[in-house]
């Protein structure tokens, strides 16, 4: 198949703006990569998307609030594209998401791939869940086949965590076998319970949690929560545990904080996995966090090492996911498998928008 130049993009769950990196690709082996760009949100985006995640389920899709904040973050998609500086034959673009439901068989991520296009001049492809939710997949994770091709010829079982805003991991076992879910909450909360308590975007060097103590009993409860009693695959909200935060009242920052970190490590171990891997990888800003990676170190019983301990860029990964699914838009590959979104069979989604002639 035809290697394209493509760039992904990704806002995540975390709300801190846009990743932008280039991935050389036919969408089933990687040739190379190129630069990566972060452009953040503006606070008043930023402000704005988490007023429609609040009130994503019952938002009409003409909303005047909606439609202001589509039109800027995909300007600012844009942004990131110029501030790439690359030539590319076709972008991918995933959107933001403020609601993800796939058992009413919902999923909503916003952005304007037409006027992304008219922007930058490139095709888009975009679009990626739709078509997995609406066969009764869970339309997430959809990083793990990129997970796949970048571990080949790496020794087996792996899990690579992504530690954002929801936490997913994706198993990769020999002779191609593969496996993937949400786990839980990823920084989401921890960052939403900073926010509230120190007015800062996230725990910088965990600094907080590692001088609070973690609520064990609390822990315990909410682990009772039926998502962890479900088999994978399967996925959340971000909004899914929003509720645990009632049941931190009056607690210390510092011990709401180590808590939190508790409870998304814990979450992590119980993920249920067809066999221990040797090893953890772990990108997304979480692993940023020492005090989730030595969470998480505890948690796990297995090594557990930033992606860049194999060579790859944490920072750049999800972006670069989104290129490769690009690629597999464009050549009508499947961007899922049952294995990694309970999807019925390979499914083959996504949509195309060209660019301006």
């Amino acid at each position: 198949m035809e290697m394209l130049r493509t760039i992904g993009l990704m806002s995540g769950t975390s709300l801190d703006g846009v990743d932008a990196a280039c991935v050389t690709t036919d969408g089933l082996t990687i040739a190379a990569f190129g630069p990566l760009v972060t452009v953040p949100y503006p606070a008043e985006l930023k402000s704005g998307l988490r007023s429609l995640i609040d009130r994503a389920p019952g938002l009409a899709a003409d909303d005047a609030d909606l439609l202001a904040a589509t039109d800027v973050l995909t300007r600012v998609h844009a942004d990131a594209v110029a501030a790439l500086g690359v030539a590319a034959d076709v972008i991918g673009f995933h959107g933001q998401t403020i609601l993800h439901d796939p058992a009413r068989r919902r999923t909503w991520q916003i952005g304007d791939a037409g006027l992304l296009a008219r922007l930058t001049g490139i095709d888009v492809a975009y679009d990626f869940r739709s078509a997995d939710v609406a066969a009764g997949g869970q339309g997430a994770p959809l990083v793990p086949l990129f997970h796949q091709a970048l571990a080949a010829g790496m020794e087996t079982p792996i899990a690579v965590l992504n530690l954002g805003g929801v936490a997913n991991v994706t198993w990769l076992g020999a002779d191609g076998a593969i496996a993937a879910c949400d786990t839980g909450p990823g920084n989401a909360l921890i960052d939403d319970w900073v926010r509230a308590h120190l007015g800062a975007d996230c725990d910088r060097n965990g600094a907080l949690a590692l001088a609070g103590r973690a609520d064990v009993t609390l822990i315990d409860c909410w682990l009772r929560h039926p998502f962890f009693a479900a088999a994978a695959p399967k996925s959340l909200d971000r909004q899914s545990f929003a509720h645990v935060m009632a049941d931190l009242t009056g607690s210390s920052a510092a011990n709401g904080a180590a808590t939190l970190v508790e409870f998304t490590a814990r979450a992590v171990a119980a993920a249920r996995l067809p066999v221990p891997p040797r090893r953890w990888l772990v990108t997304g800003g979480g692993r940023h966090n020492p005090a989730l990676m030595q969470a998480l170190k505890s948690a796990l019983g297995a090594p557990v090492m930033p992606v860049e301990a194999v060579g790859w860029n944490g920072d750049a990964l999800e972006a670069q996911a989104f290129g490769f699914l690009a690629a597999r838009v464009c050549h009508s590959l499947p961007l899922s498998v049952p294995e990694t979104t309970g999807v019925p069979h390979p499914m083959i989604g996504g949509a195309f928008y060209p660019a301006p002639v």
